[in-house]
């Protein structure tokens, strides 16, 4: 689906998830270590390379993992980057809207999104996808500059013992940060939050168990209590331009000294 677009998912978009996934053509290895492997390769009309994760947690069910990504009240203990979240409201069972908010490290500016989410769940495999759409309750905060994705997907794949897990993010940070900057980041980040979701999928059921354990409305949608969206509502307010902020949140002055040095500090951190 395009940015701004909203609608009910449809096979045809969680096909292309897949597509990205397993085809191998344009792809260029950046990372690797265990069972993590990262690529990126060029995205069309974007500057801002495309990233593929794959990787095998042996350890955790497919429906752990799957109840982790949704989870949005067990996301506040180990989603550390997160400031803010919530749902806007529902298209249907499958589909709903939702604001996020992101810490990022000085000196790069925190961002946010506005995004729909899409999920399936087969027998061979569970999809969650989203992407950038607009509202007109969500207008550019201060203090913040509003991200776009274009796509961003988790496919998970049961095995014998344990699960796959692929992922796709083709996102533009938005204001005015060095491109290089941006795919660079997004290469060491990956494998960090691999190895906070796969802890955070150890330590689910028991916290689960604690805090309303039959409540998971993404698989069981007479739980879900969000208002239906009114796709007129669905529209870019006044003040959203693609890579808006605001002077406040204007980064083009940073130095290149400055960004390699936190960059390289973050890159250890990962390793």
């Amino acid at each position: 689906m395009n940015v701004g677009e909203v609608r009910i998912a449809e096979d045809s978009d969680f096909a292309l998830l897949k597509v990205l996934l397993t085809r191998g053509d344009g792809w260029t290895q950046e990372f690797s270590s265990g069972m993590t492997k990262v690529w990126t390769r060029q995205a069309e009309n974007s500057h801002f390379r495309m990233i593929r994760l794959k990787t095998v947690f042996p350890d955790v069910p497919a429906d752990t993992l799957y109840d982790v990504l949704h989870d949005p009240v067990f996301r506040k203990t180990w989603d550390k980057h997160m400031l803010s979240s919530c749902e806007l409201g529902v298209l249907n069972p499958n589909n709903d809207l939702s604001y996020y908010a992101l810490h990022c490290p000085a000196p790069l500016k925190n961002r946010d999104f506005v995004l729909q989410r899409s999920w399936l769940q087969t027998p061979q495999e569970y999809y969650i996808i989203n992407h950038s759409v607009f509202h007109r309750d969500f207008p550019n905060k201060k203090g913040f500059v509003r991200g776009l994705s274009h796509l961003t997907g988790f496919l998970i794949t049961p095995m014998d013992k344990g699960c796959s897990l692929g992922y796709v993010a083709h996102s533009d940070p938005g204001g005015q940060l060095p491109v290089w900057v941006t795919n660079k980041l997004s290469t060491i980040l990956a494998p960090k939050m691999v190895k906070k979701l796969h802890k955070a999928c150890i330590n689910y059921n028991s916290w689960k168990n604690l805090h309303n354990p039959n409540h998971k409305p993404w698989l069981y949608p007479e739980q879900i209590s969000g208002k239906r969206i009114v796709i007129s509502d669905c529209v870019k307010p006044d003040s959203v331009t693609s890579g808006d902020s605001t002077p406040d949140e204007d980064e083009s002055t940073l130095s290149e000294n400055d960004l390699s040095c936190q960059l390289d500090m973050i890159s250890a951190d990962a390793e």
